[in-house]
């Protein structure tokens, strides 16, 4: 970033953003993987606004009310057993 006013917010978030793009990351087929995903989803919705925002609340939403479902599925078999 040479040449770059390092007080500039824009520049930092353009420096950000390449530090990002090469970071290397885990494997996407191990336990840390996976959560480097999500804490990379997490990190660019909060980042969003507008209807790229709403698309993530609404997202996580849906998979929170599924895996509530299934965990409630779960434990009525497992008690009524």
């Amino acid at each position: 970033m040479i040449g770059l006013d390092p007080d500039d917010p824009e520049a930092r978030a353009f420096a950000a953003h390449l530090d990002r793009m090469e970071k290397a990351s885990p494997s996407t087929f191990t336990v840390e993987g996976q959560l480097a995903g999500v804490r990379d989803f997490a990190e660019s919705a909060n980042r969003a606004d507008g209807a790229r925002r709403l698309a993530a609340v609404v997202l996580v939403t849906l998979v929170l009310l599924g895996t509530g479902y299934v965990i409630f599925e779960a434990l009525e078999v497992v008690l009524s057993t």
